[in-house]
């Protein structure tokens, strides 16, 4: 089953229900987001972008995942 950039969105907004999410791709598997959350305040890129993964529910697992590529931006609020 193909993902749409609004089931990603979904999927990152039930972690971060306050967030400005922002997700873009259309041919199913390669998406980009950005994630502008202030829990990300104090925490290094990679905390940030693995809480966004967790949110992600295992669709980016190995070959058995839905999603092949995100480019992900994440940051605390300026």
């Amino acid at each position: 089953m193909a993902l749409e950039a609004r089931d990603i969105e979904k999927l990152i907004r039930e972690a971060f229900p306050n967030a400005q999410i922002e997700v873009q791709g259309d041919d199913g598997q390669h998406f980009s987001a950005e994630v502008i959350d202030e829990s990300f305040r104090g925490q290094n890129r990679v905390q940030q972008q693995r809480a966004v993964y967790a949110a992600l529910k295992g669709k980016m697992d190995g070959a058995q995942g839905e999603l092949h590529a995100l480019a992900l931006t994440t940051k605390a609020p300026e």
